[in-house]
């Protein structure tokens, strides 16, 4: 497709698709860098103490590995499209190492701050590499199923990474998390280079970044399935930021109990992911999506509803419901990135980085917002309003943008469809 010369040999790449290892090194490459996020969030507060600063700047050591994640997906993806995998993982593995090793020997908070926006800015490429990898060994109706399945295994190393992080730190000190973190990192780099093929597949002469992005801007359907993965993601930055505001300061509950049942909401993605993992391989990318997208609206609906009711003013109501918001927004999400890296197999790369890249530049904006509306009002309207009007706007996107298609039985005529619709662009 629109150039393309080959894949990957048909054995090999079967050997790999149904080999566990390349499924365990796709879970952790993806894992290394938010595991790493979050295992430091309970040592906040020590790390504050420790350097005589205020809790807001130990908090940048947290927002801008926030921003070095968003920057190497969107450098990282072309570069593997171009250099291939392998080295791209590599690479940035090892810049991690050196600045998880930095962060040991930090001796200020800027010092950490700084080793810190290093360390995601390498070890982010093992989230983008991983989606271009699996496109690169499974067939376009496997890629949602493996996804989901990766990104379930994904939830459960960060669900249990805060407790570890705060485990490590009252046991041996907050430079042990670093430690903790450089022998994982070493860990990954070593079975990646024993274990992990190059994945890449053949590029025609002459192609590059620029033609890539090219030839997916210029998609209707990359496009409109990136525009409703990152949609997708921003009920959850929206929430995220939201929620603490609404369940501490307006219920008057604790920061624990608000913890708990946020919670919920992170087991309800992890069942979507299992779930979606079960069905994709039967249905299409479109209906699977279209399934996410209901539930998406049916659970915003509901929670708008009981904000108008004053239901929710107690948090079982208000998580309850949103966890039906969360079990269609994993099937959305899956589906609809399997959708975009599967425009053009030789950039999914490229088209990964791009996709995570907005997704996790407008997340920080959002969740700011969401702070804002859960922090300067007195009931739950305004946050579940912004959440069903995002619900809409991502069903929008697959009305009008996405184009209509049957269910595709064939990666041929996948490439068929490519090619006529950027000949009518």
């Amino acid at each position: 497709m629109h150039g393309m010369i080959s894949k990957p040999p048909g054995t090999a790449t079967t050997n790999l698709a149904t080999s566990r290892l390349v499924l365990l090194l796709l879970v952790v490459m993806t894992g290394i860098a938010p595991i790493s996020l979050y295992i430091l969030v309970p040592a906040l507060p020590v790390l504050a103490t420790t350097f005589g600063r205020d809790i807001s700047i130990a908090q940048m050591t947290v927002s801008l590995y926030m921003v070095g994640i968003a920057l190497s997906q969107l450098i990282m993806g072309p570069l593997s499209d171009k250099f291939g995998r392998r080295p791209v993982l590599l690479g940035g593995l090892t810049l991690m190492v050196a600045a998880s090793i930095a962060c040991i020997f930090a001796e200020t908070l800027p010092q950490l701050i700084a080793a810190r926006f290093f360390q995601a800015l390498g070890g982010a490429s093992g989230m983008v590499v991983s989606r271009a990898i699996i496109r690169d060994i499974y067939e376009r109706d496997r890629v949602a199923s493996m996804i989901s399945l990766v990104v379930a295994a994904l939830m459960i190393g960060q669900m249990v990474s805060p407790l570890t992080g705060g485990l490590i730190e009252t046991a041996f000190g907050w430079r042990a998390i670093f430690y903790a973190v450089t022998i994982g990192a070493i860990a990954v780099a070593i079975g990646i280079a024993l274990a992990l093929p190059e994945t890449r597949r053949s590029r025609a002469a002459g192609s590059g970044f620029r033609g890539d992005v090219g030839t997916l801007i210029k998609s209707r359907a990359f496009v409109g399935y990136v525009m409703c993965q990152v949609l997708a993601s921003q009920i959850i930055f929206a929430f995220a930021g939201g929620g603490p505001y609404i369940v501490v300061t307006q219920m008057g509950r604790t920061s624990a109990e608000y913890g708990a049942w946020f919670a919920t909401t992170g087991f309800a993605y992890l069942v979507g992911n299992l779930l979606c993992v079960r069905f994709a391989p039967r249905h299409s990318l479109e209906k699977l999506i279209w399934f996410g997208l209901g539930l998406q609206l049916c659970g915003s609906f509901l929670n708008l509803l009981w904000s108008f009711t004053g239901w929710n003013e107690a948090p079982g109501w208000l998580f309850g419901t949103q966890m039906i918001v969360m079990v269609g927004n994993a099937f959305v999400m899956a589906n609809s990135a399997a959708g975009a890296i599967s425009i053009r197999p030789e950039a999914a790369g490229t088209a990964s980085g791009a996709m995570g890249f907005l997704q996790q530049g407008i997340g920080a904006l959002i969740s700011q917002f969401g702070a804002y509306l859960g922090g300067h009002s007195a009931t739950t309207l305004p946050l579940t309003s912004a959440v069903l009007a995002i619900s809409l706007l991502c069903a929008c996107t697959m009305i009008f943008i996405v184009p209509r298609r049957e269910v595709v039985v064939s990666e041929t005529l996948i490439e068929q469809a490519e090619e006529e619709e950027s000949g009518m662009m």
